[in-house]
């Protein structure tokens, strides 16, 4: 058997519709003819959901992590969409670091490495 790939993950939402255009806007996703969000390959599905609340109650379970090469410039994109923040940009040694929150309450994370991360690989 072939190794599985991860190439997308599915978010439930109340308001699918307003979520996707969060990513959409905030991390300029191409969208498919089925509406989903193609950012860098990997799929990000939004679906409307009536099984879930309308704001996660643990939203450190999962994390969508994007990794960026410049993360004051994504961070300064993100601001003039009002997006709320949990941490603003920081260094944290390997690399730096931010933590927003969509529209559900979801975590979103911010990742620049340092280039000597990926030396020490």
């Amino acid at each position: 058997m072939a190794k599985p790939v991860l190439n997308s993950m599915l978010i439930g939402s109340t308001d699918a519709e307003r979520l996707k255009a969060w990513y959409r806007d905030g991390f300029q996703a191409d969208v498919d003819g089925y509406g989903n969000l193609n950012l860098g390959g990997f799929g990000l599905v939004i679906e409307q959901r009536d099984d879930v609340a309308a704001k996660t109650a643990e939203p450190g379970r999962h994390i969508v992590n994007f990794g960026v090469e410049d993360i004051e410039a994504a961070a300064a994109h993100l601001r003039t969409l009002g997006v709320d923040w949990l941490v603003h940009p920081e260094d944290r040694g390997v690399g730096w670091f931010a933590t927003l929150i969509d529209p559900d309450g979801n975590y979103v994370q911010l990742i620049q490495m340092k280039p000597e991360y990926f030396a020490n690989l």
